[in-house]
């Protein structure tokens, strides 16, 4: 029987590439987004032609209610849980520089950012301790993983509460694995720096124009696979020793310089 992931935001951007790399180590996956079915069955449906099961239910991650529907439709459609993937995110609809932004952006970029996902994780901790107990050693083993940004520790005067919420997202992974540390459930950050989603499409030519410059060791766009790729080690137990820890997926752009 398949391991189970739970993967928030996994039908787009740096969300699809984590689930068609945990495809490839054969968990069958549950992933949630806003979109209704209709809008991403197609991406669902190739994903499945990887050869596991998929499950998709639509869900605001920072709204409580959408989020017990979503863990009750998991539990209804596979009745286990081994890795949660915390990758739903949004950027401010307006990028606006801090003297003059919004305490309504901030409000809304934390519910989805960072509220969301600490309390999901409490849930899904909360299901993966009583399959522990039901199980006993033949349970093998649950994961959290948290996807933040380079914008947890890199400053960006013009999208404050964004860099805000990673940050955030930074102390939440180091409090979930200190917490679930007894019952043997690894908590991880995985923490991407630029990378070619629909989310950075807009500021291309900006970040086209930076790498060329040096910005990154790697001078390149980092692919939703790059992530991916990191997400699967952590799943499979690569660095079961690391709980807390932070995984860069930055192509060496927060690398210290001279």
């Amino acid at each position: 029987m398949n391991k189970v992931a739970l993967i928030t935001g996994g039908t787009r951007g740096i969300g699809l590439g984590i689930a068609q790399a945990l495809a490839g180590e054969g968990f069958d996956l549950a992933l949630c987004g806003v979109r209704e079915l209709s809008a991403v069955e197609d991406t669902v449906e190739q994903i499945g032609d990887l050869g596991v099961q998929v499950w998709y239910g639509a869900c605001d991650i920072g709204d409580r209610e959408a989020r017990q529907r979503l863990l009750a439709g998991v539990r209804k459609r596979f009745g286990r849980l081994h890795l949660l993937v915390n990758n739903a995110g949004v950027a401010p609809r307006e990028r606006r520089d801090i003297l003059t932004a919004s305490e309504e952006s901030f409000e809304w970029v934390l519910k989805t950012n960072l509220q969301g996902p600490y309390f999901l994780t409490q849930a899904v901790a909360g299901w993966m301790i009583e399959q522990r107990q039901a199980e006993g050693s033949s349970w093998p083993g649950g994961t959290v993983v948290n996807v933040s940004s380079i914008s947890a520790t890199v400053a960006s005067l013009n999208r404050g509460e964004y860099c805000v919420s990673k940050a955030g997202l930074n102390m939440a992974t180091r409090l979930w694995a200190a917490r679930l540390g007894e019952y043997s459930i690894p908590v991880y950050e995985v923490r991407p720096g630029i990378i070619a989603t629909d989310m950075t499409a807009g500021v291309k030519e900006k970040y086209d124009r930076l790498l060329e410059d040096g910005l990154c060791v790697q001078s390149r766009w980092g692919l939703p696979a790059d992530v991916g790729r990191a997400v699967a080690m952590l799943a499979r137990g690569d660095l079961a020793y690391s709980s807390g820890q932070v995984v860069m997926v930055d192509g060496g752009l927060t690398l210290p310089r001279l």
